[in-house]
């Protein structure tokens, strides 16, 4: 996600202007879920801030720090002191609507000591395969799949289900993978192990571009969510009540356009935007399928279509910022400047 990350972490950057976080309470608080554990290690301050003790998302939340990160299972081992029972993992940078009670029912039919989320790709090459028996037992983890190992197209989604009592398997205190050690021994070992296949949205927003389209998905309702700004959704135009409007401005749905924004006299916000709070658009101006993080200032006739745009970063007048281009936290672009990708 970098540049977008220099400064604040992957798991709270804006969706609509709402930290990303608040979309997975979201998801767990309608599935029964309404105490949760943030296993942190990175700009832990920076988490805390954005999302306290959990009551602003009507979920309660503790938090495990690690010291030193400790990888993907050593994190969820790090928070097993706070959990009990049966525990659901989410991996922190999943956009998704899976219907976990679905997923908890599945668990408990089977016996299953642990399930894992698996979502079909058209493309698995990428991803690391789960194969499954016909009754959905877990029986091979397959990293980095040759052309000749590609015989499923079911990948790890990144929520599972785990008695809590399954922590204790894994070492305190030190670097463990969930993929590659943790989950391969329970396959070993024989633990009722089970894989859940699910064709909900899902979407890994790790890179810009994923990102961008996570954004995009929310705006055209292609994303189950009980997560939306507040203000009139039948329009689908979110616009605060204290956004100052000139004279002329076209504004086309589907749009997000935070509090305090400024659009000038004679600006154009196209479909599938989203200004965050505090932006200035100058007059005459045009930002069309851009993501504008808060307090983005963009000169008079400057032109941004399809680009994502961190805090503060300033436009200069007649500047156009193309498609695929991303700019970090108070970037300037001189006045007149292009910028592709």
């Amino acid at each position: 996600m970098r540049p977008l990350t220099h400064a604040r972490p992957k798991s709270i950057v804006p969706l609509l202007n709402i930290p990303f976080l608040a979309y997975q309470l979201a998801l767990l608080k309608r599935h029964g879920v309404h105490r949760a554990v943030l296993s942190c290690s990175h700009m832990v301050d920076e988490v805390r801030g954005a999302m306290g003790d959990g009551s602003r998302f009507g979920v309660e939340l503790a938090y495990a720090v690690e010291e030193t990160p400790l990888g993907t299972a050593g994190g969820v081992r790090n928070a097993a002191d706070l959990v009990r029972g049966r525990v659901v993992v989410l991996n922190g940078d999943i956009l998704t609507d899976a219907d976990i009670t679905a997923m908890l029912r599945f668990h408990a039919e089977r016996g299953a000591r642990a399930s894992i989320y698996l979502t079909p790709v058209e493309d698995p090459g990428p991803y690391g395969l789960v194969d499954v028996a016909e009754d959905g037992r877990v029986r091979r983890f397959i990293e980095k799949p040759s052309a000749e190992d590609q015989t499923v197209n079911t990948i790890n989604a990144g929520i599972y289900v785990l008695d809590a009592a399954l922590l204790e398997r894994i070492p305190p205190a030190r670097v463990v993978s969930i993929e590659r050690e943790f989950f391969p021994a329970l396959v070993t070992d024989g633990v009722p192990f089970f894989g859940w296949i699910s064709t909900a949205y899902w979407l890994d927003i790790g890179n810009p571009e994923k990102y961008r389209q996570a954004q995009l998905d929310l705006l055209a309702g292609r994303v189950a969510t009980d997560v939306m700004p507040d203000s009139p959704g039948a329009s689908r135009r979110w616009i605060a009540e204290d956004v100052d409007l000139g004279a002329r401005v076209a504004v086309t749905a589907p749009v997000v356009i935070g509090a305090g924004s400024r659009l000038e006299e004679d600006c154009r916000v196209g479909s599938l935007t989203v200004l965050g709070p505090g932006c200035q658009i100058g007059p005459a101006a045009s930002v069309t399928g851009a993501v504008l993080w808060e307090r983005v200032s963009v000169g008079a006739g400057a032109v941004l279509r399809d680009c994502v745009v961190g805090a503060g970063a300033r436009i200069g007048a007649h500047a156009q910022v193309g498609p695929g281009v991303v700019l970090e936290d108070g970037a300037v672009v001189p006045s007149g400047a292009r910028l592709a990708r």
